[in-house]
């Protein structure tokens, strides 16, 4: 124990010698180097890389523009105009996307605009081979962010020992009610 400013006798040199058996142990380990352009590194599952976008799904809605901390996605929408399905029925109004760019060269990569798109139109994609010489070709127009939909991994399978979620749940006792035969009843 060390009081008033007192030190150890002997712990001088205990420090560097702990430090020098440290280097020594992992200079005899060989070296793993991984030959990245011709061996593409096994990645995780859910490796963030770029940005997908599903364009059926986007409703221009802009919560992943709003949300977005560095400002970095642009969205461009008009409304347009649909008659009636039925006579007298009312007219409906639709956005229709017209730009949806996302400037990768101020993306941080923090996922915030996946999470609250509710209508599942962002994904991530495991790529990350999408350098330019240029930071301009760095901003990813909708097409190209489609482009990468085909690099969107499938979710992952659901776990069979979790309980069933209750929206399911609801849903398939309305459905089992209803395709129930109804009995007809006796006359005793």
């Amino acid at each position: 124990m060390v009081k008033n400013g007192e030190q150890r006798v002997g712990s001088k040199g205990a420090g560097l010698f702990k430090g020098l058996g440290i280097t020594l142990s992992t200079m005899t380990k060989r070296s793993i180097t991984e030959q990245y352009p011709d061996v593409q590194p096994e990645l995780p599952p859910r490796s963030r890389g770029v940005i997908a976008l599903l364009e059926e799904n986007c409703t221009s809605c802009m919560l992943c523009a709003r949300e977005c901390p560095d400002w970095c996605i642009y969205i461009d929408s008009h409304k347009e105009v649909i008659p009636a399905a039925e006579e007298g029925g009312r007219e409906r109004s639709q956005n229709v996307l017209d730009r949806f760019a996302i400037d990768f060269s101020l993306c941080m990569y923090c996922g915030i605009c996946i999470d609250v798109c509710p209508f599942d139109a962002l994904f991530w994609s495991p790529e990350f081979e999408y350098s330019e010489f240029d930071i301009r070709n760095m901003t990813h127009e909708k097409e190209r962010l489609g482009q990468w939909m085909a690099t969107v991994p499938p979710p992952p399978a659901l776990d069979p020992a979790a309980a069933e979620p209750k929206e399911l749940l609801g849903v398939r006792k309305k459905a089992e009610a209803a395709t129930l035969p109804i009995e007809p009843a006796s006359d005793s």
